[in-house]
């Protein structure tokens, strides 16, 4: 039975635990947006940041803001695609204190292991939901790293973000992992019933 689960981070490992793999949840409070160069300044380059992330959940955003007086504005926040920033989720676990990484397309085993051993989540959007995402930002509330913009490391305030599917739990359980298995068993099926050799 999937459940629907309303959080505000930070969050401690204890919660995110309760998790489970099919469940829904919606964000509250602070969300930080963070992509490749991010990521690569960060934990390639050695940059650091003035953000503290523990307990935080992270987007896969280059957003599309505007400058205003004061700060920015959100003018369209989509999802990017998370497979190719596999390699930066232990780290962003191990030494930022991250417990929730949301993006689309899903992430991989090395991340799933993440998850287990350090208690950790993956929330999954729908690619092409910019629009609706966009409308559950309140605010920027500020941004670091600003000379990677828009890739840079941005702090939002968030209010009923969601509903988003926990697609990778910190029980080792992986919602692309299944599907994937399912669909080479069928096509196995498939070949098999039209006489065809895989």
């Amino acid at each position: 039975m999937t459940r629907l689960h309303r959080l505000t981070a930070p969050l401690s490992e204890t919660a995110i635990r309760e998790l489970r793999a099919g469940d829904r949840v919606i964000l509250d409070g602070p969300l930080f947006g963070i992509r490749d160069a991010t990521q690569i300044a960060l934990f390639d380059q050695g940059r650091r940041t003035r953000f503290d992330l523990s307990g935080h959940a992270v987007i896969h955003t280059a957003p599309n803001v505007r400058r205003v007086e004061g700060g920015f504005e959100p003018v369209c926040v989509g999802t990017t695609t998370s497979a190719r920033m596999e390699r930066f989720t232990r780290p962003l676990m191990e030494r930022l204190g991250v417990r929730i990484i949301i993006g689309k397309g899903g992430l991989l085993d090395d991340s799933l292991a993440a998850f287990a051993e350090l208690g950790g989540v993956y929330l999954a959007v729908n690619g092409g939901c910019a629009a609706i995402e966009t409308t559950w930002i309140e605010r920027i509330e500020d941004a670091d790293l600003l000379d990677l913009d828009p890739e840079c490391l941005w702090r939002f305030a968030v209010k009923g973000f969601g509903p988003l599917l926990v697609a990778m739990d910190a029980h080792g359980r992986s919602l692309y992992a299944e599907r994937r298995r399912a669909v080479t068993a069928n096509r196995a099926s498939v070949l098999a019933e039209l006489g065809i050799e895989p």
